[in-house]
């Protein structure tokens, strides 16, 4: 949990501190969404690599490598001199993350017991939460009290404790039937085909939709995103089977994941610089405002777990949803002179009830609709969706609000624009709760096993009794 807890905690931490970066590193928007989509991209590109090298290597020690190339990589994030050494790398950052990500879940799936799961997964999203929730309160103090590139040296000891307790405490798990070569075509071709896609959206507002560049990259992504399905199809190997969206679980929870992820990640990208452009609070008070949801977390996560696990998994993805739909509505409301009574906390403590619903329900579903032997590639699958989301939704829901241009910063302008977005992920949310309900099917009950007295007609009758 503290593994990809780090992870996480990295993806909220630096969006509160992405307003200071700008300005100390003299970086336009355009920068600023690199900053955010270079790890997100090398982490989606490379999360099922990373979930293969668990299942065939051992997911311990593939999570242990993961962890420790992540701590090198934020030393490299906290002395980077210019905005492009800092989005090199924040790519390099993101492979460790693909590394370490799909291990934690597989660990936990591997190691627990399915009735324990539930819960066991509820306690993984809940404190992994918090530590994702509790990034714009760290990094906002961070970025204030002394550097923002504390944000990133924090890493450090964090990932030095990891090592330890995984080396002394998680047991090694692997998948048995994971032999053969690794695909390393179809993981050069996804990480070109996100590559392609997602330059092409966030630099096209600045270079022109028709520059040949543009064009270029655009039309190149897709082509490679296409050639892995076909290539996932032929190889004797796959990284991902494809045989696993036979289940209409496992597909819908993972489309699900993608509407719902999609809207977080992008409205998570704009949420700070709302609140320290627009409504004029210091980075600690931007991540202070988001503390309740932090709470809500991690006094409720692992009750959701038990709550999905005895009713099953429909209500809550369909609730939950719609919840954080109802606080992205709500978050429009924040502007200048918003009130934190009034307009924030409202909106903070019904998003955080959506999430507390959301996250664990569908992360549980996710992984207990694939074959155990499968658990690696399922999570990596599950979080490859996630990431994907949200490192496309940074790149276009800014532009489809009309934040974009040299002047996308300006205050007026941007709230203006942050109000469309907010609309738009209210939008998406409230299509993923209803998509919950009609795709999403509670799992059977297992038989209870029947205990009666058998007594084989050659055998000798009961004592007391008379034959």
């Amino acid at each position: 949990m503290l593994g990809s807890g780090i992870a996480f905690l990295d993806t909220t931490v630096v969006n509160v501190a992405l307003p200071t970066i700008g300005e100390d590193l003299d970086a336009g928007i355009a920068s600023l969404q690199w900053v955010v989509n270079a790890y997100t991209l090398t982490l989606s590109g490379f999360l099922l690599l990373g979930g293969s090298l668990g299942d065939h290597y051992g997911r311990r020690k593939v999570f242990v490598i993961g962890v420790i190339w992540f701590a090198v990589a934020s030393l490299l994030c906290g002395l980077a001199p210019t905005d492009e050494a800092l989005i090199a790398a924040r790519a390099l950052q993101g492979i460790g993350g693909a590394l370490l990500t799909p291990g934690s879940l597989a660990i936990i799936e591997a190691s627990f017991r399915r009735e324990d799961r539930g819960p066991a997964i509820g306690a993984w999203s809940g404190l992994g939460g918090v530590t994702a929730a509790i990034g714009p309160f760290l990094g906002g103090w961070l970025v204030q009290a002394a550097s923002w590139r504390l944000i990133f040296l924090i890493n450090l000891p964090l990932a030095v404790l990891v090592v330890w307790v995984s080396v002394r405490h998680v047991p090694e798990s692997r998948d048995p039937g994971a032999t053969g070569r690794l695909d390393w075509g179809g993981a050069a071709l996804a990480a070109a085909g996100l590559a392609g896609v997602v330059y092409a959206l966030t630099d096209g507002p600045a270079q022109g939709w028709t520059s040949p560049l543009i064009l270029a990259t655009g039309l190149g992504g897709v082509a490679a995103l296409a050639g892995f399905v076909v290539w996932e199809r032929r190889v004797a190997a796959p990284m991902l089977p494809l045989d696993i969206f036979a289940s209409r679980q496992f597909t819908s929870a993972n489309l699900v994941t993608f509407v719902v992820y999609g809207a977080l990640g992008g409205s998570l990208f704009l949420l700070p610089i709302q609140l320290q452009r627009v409504v004029g609070y210091s980075p600690l008070a931007s991540g202070v405002a988001l503390v309740p949801v932090t709470a809500i977390m991690l006094l409720l996560s692992a009750r959701a777990g038990r709550l999905a696990s005895r009713i099953g998994p429909r209500l809550p993805m369909t609730v939950g949803p719609l919840l954080v739909a109802a606080g992205f509505a709500l978050f429009t409301r924040i502007g200048p002179g918003a009130s934190y009574l009034v307009d924030i906390l409202p909106a903070s403590l019904v998003y955080g009830l959506g999430l507390v619903l959301t996250v664990a329900p569908l992360t549980s579903t996710v992984l207990a609709a694939a074959p155990a032997e499968h658990a690696g590639i399922a999570s990596a699958v599950n979080n490859d969706v996630a990431r994907t989301a949200g490192l496309l939704a940074v790149a276009v829901l800014p532009v489809a609000a009309g934040i974009s241009g040299a002047d996308a910063l300006e205050p007026a302008r941007f709230a203006d624009g942050f109000r469309t977005a907010m609309t738009i992920a209210a939008v998406l949310c409230a299509a993923g709760g209803v998509l919950s309900w009609l795709t999403i099917r509670n799992p059977e009950p297992e038989p209870e096993p029947e205990h009666h007295l058998s007594c084989p007609l050659s055998a000798p009758a009961p004592a007391g009794r008379r034959a």
